[in-house]
């Protein structure tokens, strides 16, 4: 890749693999959200530190792409993310262009971003400009399997805690049991509240048709995700046979499908997840892209820096939390946090860089310290 021949120069990459459990688990196979710490020094022995994040599957993997082939590439190099983002990007893209290869690229860029802001004395909010002082946070959760009680439970925490929108999963396989369990929330939670409905990929089109022809009822703010996320086709069609407006991006993964998908018209609100598509870098092309063509965009999980990222939008958009799954929340980070959430609004605390300070509690696979 180009290195350049001025400024500080990459001499270290190293990786820890943080392994947390969930509190409330996202369904029986998936207990932990696994967290890949990466950490960057420079020549003049500054530091960075950033993360890749998967809560399944693929967390070997994506080490193995961080300690091997990344770290090739980059040490020696310059230390620019915006530079270093499009090279190695080419250099890993016979390995696929998205994916286990963006989400390990998240890591190295999110410590470079980080290591930007620490050397210059910036939040990375002040870093790219800041453009609101807080942003609005929806209550959001992965709940499909939990019983009808438990669901309307969580509803009630998320109005309690000032929440102006929540989120919840449909796509069981009774469409009654669905609309029993939306009806229930929507009692929860008012009128006056947006209700944003996920569907995780579970569709297809025709079941998307008539699912929707029941839970408009409702008034859902989007649904999310209601087909799998490759039929972009399959998006469009339901897009113009339903009310709702559309929303997906969580599993996209770089600029050219999430243009793809405006061109098709799939949706009306993207949703870039800051990990998946690559990290910073990638993620202000996808919002570029989304200002130019005037859809809406809304960042998908991580709201450490989805928040951070929400404030230097040009327009205001929601920041997802989903119910005891931050980083904070996984006691994954030392005190201070980077942002707080009270009365459903997000805000910065003013650490340099991007502020992650990982709290050192390592945790393996099997659940104990490592």
């Amino acid at each position: 890749m180009t290195t350049g021949t001025d400024g500080p120069r990459l001499v270290e990459l190293r990786t820890r693999r943080h392994v947390a459990r969930l509190r409330r688990p996202w369904g029986p196979d998936v207990g932990v959200n696994h967290v890949l710490e990466v950490t960057v020094v420079d020549s003049t022995g500054a530091t960075g530190t950033g993360f890749s994040w998967t809560p399944s599957i693929g967390a070997e993997a994506v080490h193995a792409l961080l300690e091997h082939d990344i770290s090739a590439a980059v040490v020696g190099g310059p230390v620019d993310p915006e530079v270093v983002w499009p090279a190695l990007w080419s250099r890993l893209h016979e390995a696929g262009s998205g994916g286990l290869t963006t989400i390990a690229m998240a890591g190295l860029d999110l410590a470079l971003w980080d290591l930007a802001g620490r050397r210059s004395g910036r939040s990375l909010v002040d870093l790219l400009g800041a453009r609101r002082a807080g942003v609005a946070v929806y209550g959001s959760g992965v709940n499909l399997h939990y019983p009808l009680e438990e669901l309307v439970a969580q509803a009630r925490r998320w109005v309690e805690a000032g929440f102006a929108s929540v989120k919840i999963k449909v796509g069981g396989p009774d469409l009654a049991v669905d609309h029993e369990r939306v009806a229930a929330v929507r009692a929860v939670i008012g009128p006056e509240r947006g209700l944003m409905l996920d569907a995780n990929q579970r569709w297809d089109l025709a079941t998307a048709t008539a699912a929707m022809a029941v839970l408009e009822e409702h008034a859902p703010a989007w649904i999310e995700e209601p087909l799998r996320a490759d039929d972009l086709a399959g998006h469009a069609e339901l897009r113009r046979r339903i009310a709702t407006p559309v929303a997906m991006g969580e599993n996209l993964h770089t600029v050219y499908r999430f243009r793809d998908a405006l061109d098709l018209g799939a949706c009306d609100i993207v949703q870039p997840n800051v990990v998946r598509v690559g990290g910073i870098t990638p993620f202000r092309s996808i919002a570029a892209l989304a200002d130019e063509r005037g859809v809406a965009l809304h960042p998908h999980l991580l709201p450490e820096i989805s928040g951070q990222l929400a404030l230097t939008l040009t327009r205001p958009c929601l920041v997802e939390e989903v119910e005891d799954a931050s980083l904070t929340a996984l006691g994954l980070l030392a005190d201070p946090p980077p942002v707080v959430v009270q009365d459903g609004e997000l805000r910065v605390t003013g650490s340099p860089g991007l502020g992650l300070d990982f709290s050192g509690a390592l945790v393996g696979a099997s659940g104990r310290p490592a």
